[in-house]
């Protein structure tokens, strides 16, 4: 841990850093938080209205789990397509297009009349989804000093909770003013909203100095391709990452996706469904965002990833072994949110640090979407899996397996922790 500069952090207040930096750095700083937020909160209105469309529209449950499989693979490849993007056209460029393009499929969702529309709107708002967090990772990282970059960079990811309570908020909203059959369409209109705030990133927001002088060398010397983060310098970076990404995406699927149906069904608890433990989730997001922002600058990257894997598998085992009643239960909902979510903090700085600036979009956009892609696969497994064993024990199984080669993965990569980029 570096001691001083958590004492001279402490001196100058622990937002000194924010203080410090210039209007450019603050805007690109506020049009990526604000972004990560919008995507979350277009991301997250399916949630809120599967129950109404099952109702309204004779919904199975494989059907909606199917809405959800198919957005997760196309944010995958939304993701991966808009690190390439980045490289060729612009950081700043590839942002604005991927909010544009996840806020019109989120409005078409909106005018969906069955389930197959809705699922091609949904699947292909996936892709400016996954896109827009490849993006925004990149442009932030860039832009901030070196000894910084893990806390800002972090807290641009807390915007994904903010995100989550404001689509929580709408809902509530629009089901309280509309009748249900036209809430749900309400809250996909919404989704609008994003496209206004490309405007400010057009105006307010340039491209890092950082990537500009890339730019420049490159128009005097050979492009590097996408193909350049398999070769033999960078293989062996990519691969790792590649499995940290999908410990910490599978883990995160595997406990998120069957604990409410585990609690529900084998425990027979009712809290679950409830605002108030809902908002403790989020809460606990936003809080294991932040703190893990600090930590990955203070602890270093690699040990704030074994730190949060290391809660997220207790937190796994306790929702699974432990009794607990309705009332223990909500204020576990704390913990889960700041483990589960705080691994992810310190994401976006460690997979900017690990490759050059020019491959960097296609070097981070890749190894955080394949983890994607695989992670997406835990709840199919734990499903098919709860046939032969209990599903408490499916999912201990598979989260902690998951967040086992997340550890593993940290141990092996560099620490790359107040790592100057290079142009």
């Amino acid at each position: 841990m570096n001691t001083t500069a958590l004492g001279s952090e402490e001196k100058e207040g622990h937002f000194s850093w924010f203080h410090a930096l210039t209007r450019k750095e603050r805007r690109t700083f506020w049009s990526c938080k604000i972004g990560y937020a919008l995507d979350a909160m277009d991301t997250q209105f399916l949630s809120f209205v599967i129950p109404t469309l099952i109702a309204t529209w004779g919904l199975s449950k494989g059907d909606a789990g199917l809405i959800g499989t198919v957005t997760l693979l196309t944010s995958a490849a939304g993701g991966w397509i808009a690190g390439i993007l980045s490289d060729r056209i612009g950081r700043v460029k590839t942002l604005q297009l991927t909010i544009l393009w996840f806020a019109f499929f989120t409005v078409l969702c909106g005018f969906a009349q069955n389930f197959e529309q809705l699922l091609w709107a949904r699947g292909l708002m996936g892709f400016g989804m996954g896109g827009e967090w490849t993006a925004g990772a990149i442009l932030i990282g860039e832009v901030i000093r070196a000894k910084d970059r893990g806390k800002a960079v972090g807290m641009v990811q807390a915007g994904w909770a903010l995100g989550w309570g404001v689509s929580a908020l709408l809902y509530a909203l629009m089901f309280s003013l509309l009748p249900a059959e036209w809430a749900w369409r309400s809250l996909f209109l919404l989704g609008i909203l994003p496209a206004l705030f490309v405007i400010f990133i057009r105006r307010f927001v340039d491209e890092p100095e950082l990537f500009v002088e890339a730019q420049k060398k490159a128009a005097t010397e050979e492009r590097a391709s996408f193909a350049e983060i398999f070769s033999p310098k960078m293989l062996s970076i990519t691969l790792r990452a590649v499995l940290l990404t999908t410990g910490a995406q599978g883990g995160y699927y595997a406990i998120t996706t069957w604990l409410p149906t585990f609690l529900k069904t084998e425990r027979h608890l009712t809290v679950l469904g409830t605002g108030g433990y809902l908002a403790m989730v989020i809460v606990g997001s936003y809080v294991g965002y932040i703190v893990s922002a600090f930590l990955t600058d203070y602890l270093g990257r690699k040990k704030n990833f074994i730190l949060f894997a290391t809660g997220s598998m207790c937190i796994a085992l306790a929702y699974t072994r432990l009794p607990v009643t309705d009332n223990v239960m909500l204020f576990l909902g704390f913990p889960l949110g700041f483990c589960v979510s705080g691994v992810f903090s310190g994401m976006g700085a460690f997979l900017t640090e690990l490759f050059p600036t020019s491959i960097r979009g296609s070097g981070q956009g890749f190894s955080y979407n394949m983890g994607r892609a695989v992670g997406s696969l835990f709840p199919l497994m734990i499903g098919l899996s709860s046939q032969s064993m209990a599903l408490g024990e499916a999912i201990g199984v598979f989260a902690g397996t998951a967040y086992g080669v997340m550890i593993l993965a940290a141990l092996t990569l560099p620490e790359t922790a107040g790592k100057k980029l290079e142009s």
